[in-house]
This record gives C-alpha cells, structure tokens and sequence, in this order.
C-alpha cells in the first residue's frame, strides 16, 4: 500500500492512527518540533503525553530535529519523567534535517511534508492549517530504505563529513 493523503487526512492517519499504534518502536524525523495537541475525548493533550504513554508501555521512541523546541514544548516536555529519564526515549538534534517522517514498528511509514506542529500535521482550525502532502506506506522497500537511512542519521554516520558539524549543537556521532 502506498497512498497519498493531504492535508486535513494527515492529522487523524499519522497522530491519531500511526504514531498511537506502535508496539515496538515509533520513530519521529521532523525539522521543526512544537507544541503539538491531540484530541483525546473531549480534550486536548500534547503529543508527548502520547509518546510519554507509549514509553511507559515498552516502546522505544526516536525523535530528530533540527533546531531546539520553543518554551511551551520544552515545559510540556519536563513534565514527563517517561521521556526525560527512560533509555526508550532518545531525542537528538541534527541541524541539516528537514526530513519529515513517522516510522511506525518498520511496519508503516508516513513520509511527507509536515512539520510535527499543529499546523503542519492539520490540528490547527481548518483556516490556520498549512498546505500539506505526504504518503503513507507499508511497501518492504520503501521501509527498508528509510529505516536504514533514518538509522544511520541517528547514529552520526553522516557527522563525519558534514559541513554544517562547526555549528551543530551536539554531533551525533560523538566527536
């Protein structure tokens, strides 16, 4: 399966269906990470009350960006002991990401346009969404490639060569 959604289709196939159903393994690769909500009955929760959630349930998470969180984020974030101090929860920065990618089990994949913001994944009112295109897949190939490539990122096999490492925050491969 490969399929094309858009827009307002984003929100509820890749925050509310993919990233909730992972049991294994939810990797996120984003450029710009904010304080996203999801809708949990008749209210509102952050995302990371999802992934904090998850992690308390055995999964390991993976989140890459490239640029710090704006303040809301990071208060969201010190509130979730899950994700600050589990070893299933790793969070890097790579300055050169602009990937935007959720990785569910190896089993589906969204790769597409947005951001993990609210107006980027269609949570903001239909008037404030931006524009936004991507694809959702569970073809073995498709998976295969962009869980090695996101891997290897992951890891700092790219840091090495990169011309950007002079002003990277913290090199993922460790030198």
């Amino acid at each position: 399966m490969r399929e094309l959604i858009l827009n307002e289709e984003i929100y509820p196939r890749v925050v509310e269906d993919l990233m909730p159903e992972a049991r294994r393994f939810l990797w996120i690769v984003t450029a710009d990470i904010k304080d996203l909500h999801v809708i949990r009955g008749k209210r509102s929760i952050p995302l990371l009350d999802v992934l904090a959630d998850l992690v308390d349930k055995g999964v390991a998470v993976r989140l890459i960006h490239a640029k710090e969180p704006g303040p809301r984020f990071r208060a969201d974030f010190d509130r979730h002991p899950a994700l600050i101090g589990s070893d299933l929860f790793e969070r890097v920065l790579c300055p050169r990401v602009h990937t935007k990618a959720v990785i569910a089990d190896g089993k589906r994949a969204f790769i597409g346009s947005p951001n993990l913001t609210g107006a980027g994944m269609g949570a903001k009112h239909p008037d404030k969404r931006n524009f936004e295109a991507g694809f959702l897949t569970d073809e073995p190939a498709d998976l295969r490639k962009l869980i090695q490539w996101v891997d290897e990122l992951f890891i700092g096999d790219y840091c090495g060569r990169c011309r950007l490492r002079d002003r990277c925050p913290d090199p993922l491969d460790g030198d």
